[in-house]
């Protein structure tokens, strides 16, 4: 603003009321704060950070103490401190000379890095008992197990490292019971402060493979795959290894080994895992495993996994597997699909619909049929199942001569007497497909039944 630059011009002339009532003017009280802190004017300051700029205020407080403090006026600027949230460091600071003091205001103030600084500053003079109880008012629980530690008294620390579960307690004391071999310790503490690749190390060095596996399983990937080797040294143990080479996500790994060692329940497990964006070499084994082990569905899925369609239809075929609609979406190949030529995809879709007309799935046979384009072995399907309603709509939007005929056949086997919609969808298929030989034969038997009388545009059934 134009007023703020013609103050700064009045205070380096001297002319401070001028200055002062230009920046009031403006509304410039950021730079009216530092005029009245440079003019050692602080009321005014403070009341203009309290009103209009309070975004300074706690500096303005800050500097107001600072101040203060200079000219020995301790009292004020302690309380100065505290209103700038400064007072954990700068009051002790600022009574350093006058320890007395200090431990009063300390105590008074009852906050715990205040507490914590004092038990710093008592420890630095080896008055471990003070320390001790001013680390535990601040519940510093690391320094409390830290002092006890060097004290020689780590039973006590143990007791709080377990009552507090506070893992930098935790792993200052596992530790020291380290330093003095105390193993089994060591390792409920590291255990204790989430510490699991220490852990691990020493259950590795010390051969504690029982605990070494618990705690392998819950330990990140890495600390696995390091568990998982060590395992693997060890024949009598490869089930383990097997086991964590899994959970860690090295599925390779883990069915090269359960293969070698014929463990068919870790490779069931395992199977489990594996998906169409595994090694397909890896699903055709696993395929080859649970086939030679009669287990032929999860066989099937492993296949399907794999991409390898033929094969899986083929063993649903040769095992009379049913083949559930799940299967045939999978075995199922979209048009713009560069896995099969367009012919080998045809084939493939009524291979699925043949076994499934075989196991008598009807609407699954039609929807693959259909797939496949060939209309005239879904409209068999359908009629099949015996689908009235399916039949005549599927008719109706196949709009093929035979399929017209074939729905109009069926229709003719249904009791059509009594349902004058059957009648008409007979007479409307027979003549959409040009079958006029059968529906003249339709008119007589109609005719032998009941009598017809001749409407404008066809004959109407006169029965009763």
């Amino acid at each position: 603003e134009k007023e703020a630059r013609v103050a700064m011009l009045a205070i380096q002339l001297g002319m401070l009321e001028e200055a002062e009532q230009l920046y009031k003017q403006c509304k410039r009280y950021d730079l009216l704060n530092k005029f009245y802190q440079a003019s050692d004017q602080w009321q005014k300051a403070i009341e203009v950070a309290e009103v209009n700029d309070r975004i300074h205020l706690r500096t303005t407080y800050y500097n107001y103490a600072k101040h203060l403090e200079a000219t020995g006026e301790h009292t004020l600027a302690l309380n100065l401190y505290e209103k700038s949230d400064t007072h954990r460091f700068e009051v002790p600071r600022m009574l350093s000379e006058d320890l007395h003091a200090l431990e009063c205001y300390v105590n008074k103030m009852k906050d715990k890095t205040l507490w914590k600084w004092w038990a710093q500053y008592l420890e630095s003079q080896a008055d471990m008992e003070a320390a001790l109880k001013y680390y535990e008012l601040a519940q510093d629980y690391f320094s409390l197990v830290r002092v006890y530690c060097f004290q020689g008294n780590i039973q006590k620390a143990a007791e709080i490292a377990n009552e507090t579960g506070n893992w930098a307690a935790s792993y200052h004391l596992a530790c020291q019971y380290e330093s003095q071999d105390d193993i089994k310790q060591a390792v409920h503490f590291y255990v204790r402060a989430k510490a699991f690749n220490n852990a691990i190390r020493l259950c590795k060095d010390n051969n504690l493979d029982d605990q070494l596996m618990n705690l392998a399983l819950l330990s990140s990937p890495e600390d696995m795959v390091e568990a998982a080797r060590y395992y693997e040294k060890n024949m009598e143990q490869m089930d383990r290894a097997v086991m964590l080479y899994h959970k860690a996500g090295y599925l390779s790994k883990a069915l090269e080994l359960a293969f070698a060692t014929q463990q068919f329940a870790a490779l069931q497990l395992i199977a489990e895992d594996l998906d169409e964006k595994s090694d397909p070499a890896l699903l055709a084994r696993c395929s080859d495993f649970f086939i030679e082990h009669a287990q032929y569905e999860k066989a099937v899925e492993l296949l399907l996994a794999a991409k390898k369609y033929h094969e899986a239809l083929q063993l649903c075929l040769t095992q009379n597997l049913t083949i559930t609609e799940e299967m045939a979406e999978k075995m199922s190949i979209s048009k713009d699909s560069a896995e099969l030529s367009e012919e080998s995809r045809r084939e493939l879709l009524e291979q699925i619909a043949d076994c499934c007309m075989r196991q008598g799935n009807y609407y699954m046979a039609t929807k693959k049929y259909t797939q496949a384009g060939n209309k005239l072995k879904a409209m068999r399907a359908l009629l099949k199942s015996g689908d009235t309603e399916k039949i005549v709509f599927f008719a109706g939007v196949s709009k093929q001569r035979e399929i017209y005929i074939m729905a109009a056949n069926y229709l003719q086997s249904l009791d059509w007497r009594k349902d004058p919609e059957i009648m008409k969808n007979i007479i409307s298929f027979y003549t959409k497909g040009r079958a006029l030989d059968l529906l003249a034969g339709f008119y007589d038997a109609c005719a032998q039944v009941c009598g017809f009388s001749v409407g404008p545009e066809f004959w109407v059934c006169t029965c009763k």
